[in-house]
């Protein structure tokens, strides 16, 4: 009786622990845990997280901090840690850091060997069992930014032999053709990181049937192609990401960090599908010698981040770190506090958002981001291809590696500085399966492999009334690198013609656009189509058709084979904002600035009684604009504003690095 007495009583505590959310917004910052810290120490950087109004925090789970002199397991340190956090009310996502060398300040990402992965397995054992019994543990991340390349050992070869059973190569396709280059290496990278994943997912399982999981990607500009987020979906309790202005946004320039955030969080947002996400680590502080470049975010650029995470439905994000580490490669760095252990003006600028956010938590926990009906998709397939192609390491402009992700950004860009932000989704994320399409745009930049898959999904998508708008050598290769503009087009019937042939020209040139009173920039290669009689030309080059409309059942394509996004960046992006609000029907946007604005953006959320609308200014002026609503029953108040912006009625002002935030609700 005694024993089913006990059983009980655990069993019901189990059910308790760890039944608190933490509350919105779930802001905080990572506490940096390492050997030599005073207990005060600790206590202290979780009363900062308490008095700063933050909710959450992150603890990296050191197994080579967690071993005493004769080896055995010593959890004391983290326990201090733990105990602080429950004092002050703080939830902790304690990230897996298995044993690693003393410099690497990442760690691993799979397993070299099945002994690692043994070792891996009890480390995950130890700690999953000790910490559950304390209430502040909320979530782990199952282990630091996975992805980042492929690794040659035993364990990878074991993996990929198995993994090839049902993924061989092939020597020739269904055609005829050889297959000389395949994409194998790719779509392994990304089903091993998805492996790596739900294992340590099962590990937890084994002992915490109730813990949060979550797990964070990083450099999603350069590795989104490793990360197939729809299969991540069925063990994670919510999504996350590392977006770094000093390592992950060297495709930008320092005024288009915010829009850096912004691509970031879309894309993250879309991977998590119906799960929840927040930005696990977002930059707080100096970076000297870490990171790619020096750089440390200003109290403005904190404001703006964490709005533009806040606008993308994300709940919350989580700074890396609040306290300086003091050993390693990235000691005295990245902090939120000064040396003295004190917040700065980064901390004040996150309480402000906090703040707010909490004030208004009943509106913005429940507000949805608004679905602009554009989404600019990315083919997993065409990312592999171009690392592939590129191997021999030429970096040379447009064919270099990240050409098709400055593509796609250019046209997130663009619509961002129209108002608008555009969805920014995988291919295998967007819902092919309606019946009705009309007011949906995709936009395919560049996308230079398409697998037969997909044909089939673009031909419906079109045909029930939506828009496709195509430019770049999208479609030039399939699944098996083959050029299907040789060996049979199966986009021809969709895109309204075929490619005679792709000219190469290193100087600038332009579109014409006949219709549209535009004239495109272009970028890298002028491909000259060979129409059919269902299209209509858009652009010329003498007496080259380089640019055309189809009609395809109900819907239309505009095909333009050359880089307008990132031509765009290079030359320009007004052209293409006027373009696009013509062939995207921007006038039929809820909320819209009343002309392109040059390093300002919008970002748009739908409330149950109306919209809040976040707006950055990038520029170095003070902007006086217009917003255009779609409806006139909306009234303005504005919710947070760093500077000195106010909107009344639907006219705006706005300072230099200043975010505003505007609630319209109904008359």
């Amino acid at each position: 009786m005694k024993k089913i007495l006990a059983l009980l009583l655990f069993a019901i505590s189990f059910l308790t622990v760890r039944a608190e959310e933490p509350q919105y917004p779930l802001i905080g910052a990572q506490v940096f845990i390492e050997p030599g810290q005073t207990q005060q120490d600790i206590d202290h950087w979780f009363k900062v997280l308490e008095e700063s109004g933050m909710t959450i925090c992150r603890i990296r789970m050191f197994e080579s901090y967690m071993k005493n002199e004769s080896g055995n397991w010593d959890f004391t340190l983290f326990d201090t840690a733990f105990k602080a956090a429950e004092r002050h009310g703080i939830k902790v996502y304690g990230t897996f850091f298995p044993e690693t060398s003393k410099t690497d300040i990442g760690g691993w990402k799979a397993p070299k060997d099945e002994e690692q992965l043994a070792k891996f397995a009890e480390f995950i054992k130890q700690v999953t069992v000790h910490f559950k019994q304390y209430k502040s543990l909320y979530a782990w991340v199952l282990i630091n930014e996975i992805g980042g390349g492929y690794q040659d050992n035993s364990f990878t070869r074991k993996l990929r032999k198995e993994w090839s059973k049902t993924n061989p190569t092939i020597d020739r396709n269904d055609k005829g053709y050889p297959v000389l280059v395949d994409l194998l290496d790719g779509k392994f990278r990304a089903y091993e990181n998805t492996w790596v994943l739900n294992w340590i997912a099962n590990e937890v399982r084994k002992y915490d049937q109730k813990v949060h999981l979550h797990e964070n990607c990083h450099a999603i500009f350069s590795l989104v192609d490793e990360y197939n987020f729809t299969e991540w979906r069925p063990f994670l309790n919510s999504f996350g990401g590392s977006a770094h202005a000093s390592w992950h946004f060297g495709f930008f320039d320092r005024q288009q960090y915010a829009m850096a955030m912004s691509a970031n969080s879309e894309m993250i947002y879309s991977g998590a599908g119906r799960l929840p996400w927040i930005m696990t680590e977002i930059s707080g502080g100096n970076t000297t010698y870490s990171g790619n470049i020096p750089l440390c975010p200003t109290a403005e650029e904190i404001t703006q981040w964490l709005w533009t995470i806040l606008a993308t439905e994300g709940k919350g994000g989580i700074f890396w770190t609040l306290n300086p580490r003091a050993s390693g490669i990235e000691s005295g760095e990245w902090a939120l506090l000064d040396f003295q252990h004190q917040p700065t003006d980064r901390v004040r600028a996150a309480s402000e958002v906090i703040s707010c956010a909490k004030k208004n938590s009943f509106v913005l926990s429940k507000s949805k981001k608004y679905d602009s009906g554009i989404n600019i998709l990315y083919i997993r397939e065409s990312l592999f291809a171009e690392e592939q192609l590129n191997k021999d390491g030429k970096k040379m402009p447009p064919k270099e590696t990240g050409s098709i992700m400055k593509d796609m950004l250019g046209y997130f860009e663009v619509l961002s500085q129209s108002g608008v932000t555009p969805n920014f989704k995988a291919i295998e994320e967007y819902d092919f399966s309606q019946d009705n399409f009309e007011n949906q745009t995709i936009i395919l930049a560049d996308q230079i492999a398409i697998p037969q898959k997909y044909v089939e999904q673009l031909n419906h998508f079109v045909s029930k009334g939506g828009k496709l708008i195509v430019d770049g050598l999208t479609g030039f290769y399939d699944e098996n690198v083959h050029n299907v503009m040789l060996t049979g087009f199966p986009l021809k019937s969709l895109f309204g013609g075929e490619i005679a042939e792709f000219k190469y020209n290193d100087t600038p040139f332009s579109y014409s656009m006949s219709g549209s009173k535009v004239t495109l920039p272009g970028y890298g290669w002028i491909g000259r189509i060979k129409s059919l009689a269902t299209s209509s030309t858009l652009s010329t080059n003498d007496t080259e058709v380089t640019a055309i409309r189809n009609q395809f059942g109900k819907g239309k394509v505009i095909w333009i084979p050359t880089l307008i996004g990132y031509g765009a960046r290079l030359f320009g992006y007004k052209p293409l904002a006027k373009f696009l609000y013509k062939e995207c029907e921007l006038n039929k946007q809820p909320f819209l600035f009343d002309k392109f604005q040059p390093l300002v953006s919008m970002k748009t959320l739908k409330t149950q009684d109306g919209y809040i609308t976040v707006i950055f200014n990038k520029s170095k002026e003070v902007k006086k604009m217009m917003i255009k609503q779609l409806s006139n029953n909306f009234k303005s108040q504005i919710l947070f504003a760093n500077k000195k912006g106010f909107c009344k009625g639907s006219n705006l002002m706005i300072s230099p690095e200043e975010t505003v935030v505007i609630n319209w609700s109904l008359k």
